[in-house]
């Protein structure tokens, strides 16, 4: 019998799901911080894969990949960033004030009541970005606090974002990153450890645990979706509501029932 082809065959590396499990590998993960920040680290703990974080119950809660600390108690977050995001309404992009948040979220659940400010781990927000968000070529944007009037003038807070271009030409990298850049872009392996990430991605889509927990996850992921439609149909129906349209008129341009749009018109009394 033939094997059947699931949806998590045909999954790269640029896929969040994917790329959590291969960055679960110790050895991978361990190796892509010490090329990257060009250090050496004795070992990582995963604090929590795909974690999400809600320091308050009416605050905006966050998804992280891959969370980690080191033996130095540098605290790393690591993020596929596959699509730059964008407001439709305002045309702005979102990655700028998101990896804000993601800081300030990241360090007010590291610090426990009674600790000191001092005692705020450093971190790396970094994200592995299939676009050039700052359109200059640069392989690696890193990001730290320095003062306008004086550039020299660092504010030792110890938090760095990066944000890895995969298809920037500028910059050096070491050469299993770059290798790592070309296998994200298209599959390519050019290397040892490229072939270590593509035997790796095999094991794990053969997993069965992995199997049954991506089916999990693709569920989730469209229950999500369905309900972040709903919610653009039902504010669809409240602006022409406010227009003056006709309950069925609206049902037919967003496809929803003449009883939903009813309840719809119903809340806004």
């Amino acid at each position: 019998m033939q094997k059947q082809i699931s949806n998590l065959d045909k999954l790269t590396l640029s896929n969040d799901f994917l790329f959590k499990h291969v960055m679960l590998r110790k050895r991978i993960c361990k190796h892509i911080l010490e090329e990257l920040l060009h250090t050496q680290i004795a070992d990582i703990t995963y604090l929590e894969a795909e974690q999400t974080i809600d320091v308050y119950p009416d605050s905006h809660g966050i998804r992280l990949d891959v969370r980690i600390a080191d033996t130095a108690n540098t605290h790393y977050n690591l993020e596929m960033q596959v699509k730059n995001p964008v407001n439709r309404a305002t045309g702005k992009f979102l990655l700028p004030k998101r990896t804000r948040y993601y800081q300030a979220m990241l360090d007010t659940d590291m610090l426990q009541k009674g600790q000191d400010y001092d005692e705020l781990s450093p971190t790396y927000i970094i994200f592995f970005c299939l676009f050039d968000f700052f359109q200059d070529s640069q392989r690696i944007y890193t990001f730290k606090k320095c003062c306008l009037e004086n550039m020299n003038i660092e504010l030792a807070d110890e938090a760095v974002i990066m944000f890895l271009n995969t298809l920037g030409t500028k910059g050096d990298v070491s050469p299993d990153i770059q290798s790592l850049f070309d296998y994200i872009n298209s599959n390519t392996i050019n290397s040892n450890f490229t072939r270590e990430v593509a035997d790796t991605i095999v094991e794990i889509k053969n997993d069965k645990k992995v199997r049954d927990a991506y089916m999990t996850y693709e569920m989730r992921m469209k229950d999500l979706r369905d309900e972040a439609h709903a919610e653009e149909k039902a504010a669809t129906a409240k602006r022409l509501l406010s227009m003056g349209l006709s309950v069925e008129d609206i049902a037919k341009a967003t496809l929803l029932s003449v009883e939903q749009v009813e309840a719809i018109k119903a809340e806004q009394k």
